[in-house]
């Protein structure tokens, strides 16, 4: 049912991204990848990256063969800033421009404070927030000279509410919005926005590593987690990649053209907080 709703909005706003050349990092699987492939289904012209040369080349195949529209693909580390400056040149040389850049990285190891290094908060600092700043900073070149654009930043849940066991995800992400809020006043003189969505339980690889992760904690079974979290959705289940990629690909639209500094939850009604 799900699926035949996502196909069928798809094929209402086909167009919707016409002309659009969209960058989005770390693409080749889960969120990234959904969120490339609707904004080629919806017109866009796409460029997409990861860390794996094989990987990206497929998820590029892939997307081709779903939407009629083969991205631009090159393999990039976004936590190495020599490879975002290559990356952004090779991009924007591509395709003439970026008019959007979404901001996605992999998520960072489980864990509570006592079980991180220095090493390990200082390789999180580079993938979750550097990264960002420093995609933002090579785009915005491009945008200010076209007088517009659109940024959004794939966060997370923690950033309304701390996840326990994810203490790097919690501190990063929440930086990341705080960024996005201060830029939102930035560069909107410059019709730049700049947005985040964040997920909640989205049937991803991530989710399932983590639920099993739990799992294995308290003697349970992966199934038994996905339950139990599924328990305190209102929705009552995890939601698609496609459906969290709708959400995204709006912020992207000028359907939200009035919209920027904001942080949208796509996660089933799962957060209670107010704001």
């Amino acid at each position: 049912m799900v699926r035949r709703k996502m196909e069928m909005s798809n094929r209402l706003h086909m167009q919707e991204m016409q002309g659009k050349r969209a960058l989005v990092t770390a693409s080749s699987q889960g969120l990234g990848k959904a969120v490339a492939a609707m904004l080629a289904a919806r017109g866009a012209e796409v460029f997409i990256c990861s860390r794996d040369a094989d990987r990206i080349r497929l998820a590029a195949e892939e997307i081709e063969r779903k939407t009629g529209r083969k991205p631009h693909h090159m393999a990039a580390d976004v936590s190495d800033k020599e490879q975002i400056d290559r990356l952004i040149e090779t991009a924007a040389s591509a395709m003439g421009g970026i008019d959007i850049l979404v901001n996605n990285t992999g998520g960072p190891p489980a864990g509570r404070f006592d079980d991180f290094s220095d090493d390990q908060w200082v390789a999180a600092h580079e993938s979750l927030l550097l990264s960002v700043v420093r995609l933002v900073r090579c785009v915005l070149p491009f945008m200010k000279a076209q007088g517009s654009g659109s940024i959004v930043n794939i966060v997370s849940t923690s950033v309304k509410q701390p996840i326990s066991g994810l203490i790097l995800s919690n501190t990063y992400r929440a930086a990341v919005v705080g960024l996005a809020k201060t830029l939102a006043e930035e560069l909107g003189p410059y019709g730049i926005r700049i947005n985040n969505v964040a997920p909640g339980r989205i049937d991803t690889d991530r989710i399932r590593s983590l639920d099993a992760v739990q799992a294995e904690k308290l003697a349970v079974t992966a199934e038994d987690i996905r339950r139990r979290n599924e328990s305190a959705i209102p929705l009552r289940r995890y939601g698609s990649p496609e459906e969290f990629a709708q959400a995204v690909v709006f912020l992207c639209s000028d359907a939200a053209s009035y919209l920027t500094g904001v942080t949208l939850q796509a996660d089933g009604g799962m957060v209670r907080s107010l704001l």
